[in-house]
């Protein structure tokens, strides 16, 4: 659902002859309707005229919610490499007949080659939130937008300014200058059910105010690789370009969602997968922009993951729950507060933590300063403790992983000592110690792991080690399916081999 180009020639003559033969059409079907209203049949069964319009639509509702979506549209001005003319052309008699003798010197040549700039324009949705003229939208939209204006349902046309955006969340709050506009009701995002009807609201490809229903496909929709944090509600009511940034609503006209992306498998369209930030993380983005003029986020400064159920049987768990610490920083609130490479966090402030999405949400919507409650399962035994939160650092200083020969250990896994050039290679401290995964086969009961080449192996069930000859020891003595400590680009975690 990115912006996309607002119009061209090819479009507009496509249009003119679409308008042709509608006009044609119309005139037909008016001459078909004087013939047939002149002559009706005896058995034909014609619909009550006092009778009134369905009453088991959503026309109320999306009469409702239309004037609070708005149209956006913005522009940009981007350098454009110049193109390069071919060598020797101004040898041509053709072009010196018509351009002269002295346009081949280099004064004129940088003339012609000179990048230009040229004006992108994109086109997106809106959602009104309140009647001062405050809007919510998608960061996508606007990013990097010089001008940005607003056309409300009523065709009027307005500047607006930015006043802030998350790239984080793909949210962006925009402001017009007035008041009295309508405003969308904000519902609760919070009592989505899978199976509710969703309508979704926006301006598609720019042909105007669009409505398509359908209903929520799943809740808490993540690691998707859209965002840093993804929380998404999908739906399979029909979402394409031009969209992004309009209002998924429930049955009620009550705002839930911001449609933010859909998965088109490179179709660019409509997939019946559309994906909407829900309405209470986008709230709290834009009280904080409002308020902040940008986002702070809560940091335990820890790397999580999921447990898998190999890594479940790796550890001695029968249960699927909770995050896994793959790395603590030292000097990071988790730290200070002793939790620590290994342990499973089970519950923050005393509500469950199904996986490391779940807990990254939670801890992101959280304020910095703020105490917070952490029961970890640690070596098989449950414990509680307090972490006093930080504020996520703008840009996160990952943690930083020495020594000789080659030999497989795992099977079909090539590896080798680590040694200090290695290190700095994959930007990892020279005191690190553990073996380096040079090569995978793709046969190789690793290559699903998801050991990958580079990582260092710096554990075995626990128990570090120094050079492939001891790596090779702790495999013999763990048996089957060993957990491994990994460090990846200076961040550990582990991997059940």
């Amino acid at each position: 659902m990115r912006p996309w180009k607002v119009w061209d020639k090819p479009r507009a003559m496509a249009l003119a002859m679409i308008l042709l033969v509608g006009g044609a059409g119309f005139g037909v079907a008016r001459a078909s309707q004087a013939l047939f209203s002149g002559h009706t049949h005896a058995s034909m069964k014609f619909a009550d005229p006092a009778e009134g319009p369905s009453k088991t639509g959503f026309a109320p509702v999306v009469k409702a919610v239309l004037p609070d979506v708005v149209n956006i549209s913005t522009s940009k001005v981007v350098r454009a490499e110049a193109e390069q003319l071919p060598e020797g052309m101004f040898n041509d008699p053709f072009f010196r007949q018509f351009f002269g003798q002295g346009f081949d010197n280099r004064d004129n040549r940088q003339q012609h080659q000179t990048p230009r700039s040229q004006r992108e324009e994109s086109l997106g949705s809106g959602v009104i939130v309140s009647p001062d003229g405050y809007i919510m939208t998608n960061n996508h939209v606007i990013e990097g937008a010089t001008d940005v204006k607003v056309t409300l349902s009523n065709k009027k046309q307005l500047q607006a300014k930015v006043i802030g955006a998350d790239p984080k969340t793909d949210i962006a709050v925009l402001k017009i200058e007035g008041s009295g506009y309508p405003a969308i009701t904000i519902g609760d995002s919070s009592k989505v059910q899978v199976g509710d009807y969703a309508l979704a609201v926006g301006d598609p490809f720019g042909v105007g105010q669009t409505v398509t229903m359908g209903i929520v496909s799943a809740m808490n929709r993540g690691n998707l690789g859209i965002e840093d944090y993804e929380d998404f509600i999908q739906t399979d009511a029909p979402i394409n370009p031009g969209n992004s940034g309009g209002a998924l609503v429930n049955d009620r006209g009550e705002l839930i969602g911001i449609n933010t992306a859909i998965l088109s498998h490179g179709s660019g369209g409509n997939q019946g997968i559309g994906f909407a930030v829900p309405v209470n993380l986008a709230r709290q983005v834009m009280d904080q922009i409002m308020d902040h003029g940008k986002v702070t986020r809560a940091y335990l400064g820890i790397v999580v993951q999921d447990v898998t159920p190999a890594i479940a049987k790796a550890m001695g768990q029968t249960e699927l729950r909770g995050a896994l610490v793959g790395d603590v920083k030292a000097s990071s609130p988790a730290g200070k507060a002793g939790l620590q490479r290994g342990d499973i966090i089970l519950e923050i402030n005393g509500k469950p933590v199904s996986d490391s999405r779940e807990l990254r949400m939670n801890i992101s919507m959280m304020k910095p300063d703020a105490d917070v409650k952490v029961k970890v399962l640690r070596d098989g035994k449950e414990s509680n403790m307090t972490v006093k939160l930080g504020e996520l650092p703008t840009s996160e200083a990952k943690a930083k992983g020495e020594e000789g020969t080659s030999k497989d250990a795992l099977e079909g896994v090539t590896l080798e000592n680590l040694d200090a050039d290695t290190a700095k290679q994959l930007g990892i401290s020279p005191s690190t110690q553990g073996v380096v995964v040079t090569d995978i086969s793709p046969s190789s009961p690793e290559a699903d792991s998801g050991l990958r080449r580079g990582d260092v192996i710096q554990e075995v069930n626990h128990k570090p080690v120094k050079n492939v000859s001891e790596l090779n020891e702790a495999v013999r003595k763990a048996g089957k399916n060993p957990l491994l400590l990994v460090n990846r680009q200076g961040s550990t975690l582990f991997i059940a081999a």
